[in-house]
């Protein structure tokens, strides 16, 4: 199945242009005042830390853990209007803070009140990796929706003082939404560069990027330098790439499953980001995502090409984004329910419509569903 509206080439490469003078106007601009300062994990985000202080340990926070899956019978996916092959909503986030910059920057107001609409709307957030790996266990009649923050930057995440994930962060308003709807998933993939989150000091990384993976999220691949890859020769690449693979494993972080591509940039042969080597360090991605600008097909149709997945940059209804952007995509969805993603809370099977039996992977038709 064919996500809704499928795009002409010249709206996407516009789309991507966007994203490419916006992003490259974020790297030159000195970070906004406003911005948590990047401090190691546990320490105040309004000062330096002591080199030597301890980390104070972190309160209670909502938990990234689901419900207990359930079988699904055929009626069961009837009555909740199951759907997995369905679109699914992968957001793509920047800077964050109370001044916009750039045009892809978002206010923590902006980010909170998105979110609340996806919490209201059923929507359960996922990693990158869970959903190019077909890992997607939401509950029932709920939808999957993946938050992914690209550049490592210092307003995904900080730590005040009492461990707590500093407010106007991506992490502190994720949060901050689960703990007002318990139903949200506090999860997110945070796709990082040389220096995670404005952190330069190695024990300071390590500690952050360990916070949040024992948390649920994921931190994985987003490149060394945050170079336009077609420019590059296919050793350039590799090394971009085995680098930050380097760096994560030495911080404590699983090899990354998933990267994605700088400016949604993708090189001539595409295969060089899935698979490759370098100085001894190798990389096998299982998804590559680009910048834009629709819904993804779900990992189990026929369409979902793992290579080239696509996302939608979070923001309003102004200039190209009238039509590309979050808040019509999300309005798009929320006025054809039938169209997107809505689980069965059985990871084992994949529950579809009887119409749509086609529509399914030759591997993964084995589990359907239908109804």
């Amino acid at each position: 199945m064919r996500s809704p509206i499928p795009l002409t080439k010249i709206i996407l490469l516009a789309n991507v242009l966007v994203v490419v003078v916006a992003v490259v106007v974020l790297l030159v601009l000195p970070p906004a005042s406003d911005a948590p300062v990047a401090t190691r994990p546990g320490t105040a985000a309004s000062g330096p830390p002591s080199p030597s202080a301890p980390p104070s340990p972190a309160p209670d926070l909502p938990s990234a853990e689901l419900p207990p899956p359930i079988t699904a019978s055929a009626e069961f996916a009837r009555q909740v209007k199951a759907n997995e092959a369905g679109a699914v909503p992968i957001l793509m986030y920047h800077r964050i803070t109370r001044k916009r910059l750039a045009s892809i920057d978002r206010t923590p107001a902006q980010v909170r009140k998105e979110l609340e609409r996806l919490a209201r709307a059923g929507y359960v957030p996922v990693t990158a990796r869970e959903f190019a790996t077909g890992r997607m266990d939401v509950p029932a009649g709920k939808h999957p929706v993946v938050l992914t923050f690209d550049d490592g930057h210092p307003s995904h995440f900080a730590l005040d003082a009492d461990g707590t994930p500093a407010e106007n962060t991506a992490v502190g308003i994720i949060y901050q939404v689960a703990a007002e709807y318990p139903g949200f998933r506090p999860v997110a993939t945070f796709w990082v560069n040389r220096d995670p989150f404005g952190l330069r000091e190695r024990a300071d990384q390590e500690r952050a990027v360990r916070w949040l993976v024992s948390r649920g999220f994921e931190v994985a691949n987003h490149t060394w330098g945050h170079p336009h890859l077609p420019s590059l020769s296919k050793k350039k690449i590799s090394e971009q790439l085995a680098r930050v693979e380097r760096l994560l494993k030495r911080l404590g972080v699983p090899p990354s499953e998933t990267m994605a591509l700088p400016f949604g940039a993708m090189p001539r042969k595409r295969s060089t980001v899935q698979k490759g080597k370098w100085d001894g360090v190798s990389y096998r991605f299982k998804g590559v995502f680009l910048a834009g600008a629709e819904p993804s097909v779900s990992p189990f149709v026929k369409d979902h090409d793992w290579r080239a997945i696509q996302r939608i940059q979070s923001n309003g209804r102004r200039g190209e984004c009238r039509k590309w952007c979050s808040e019509y995509w999300l309005g798009w969805l929320d006025k054809h329910p039938r169209e997107r993603y809505t689980a069965d809370g059985d990871p084992g099977r994949i529950s579809i419509p009887r119409k749509l039996r086609g529509s399914i992977r030759a591997d993964q038709r084995q589990k359907i569903n239908a109804y």
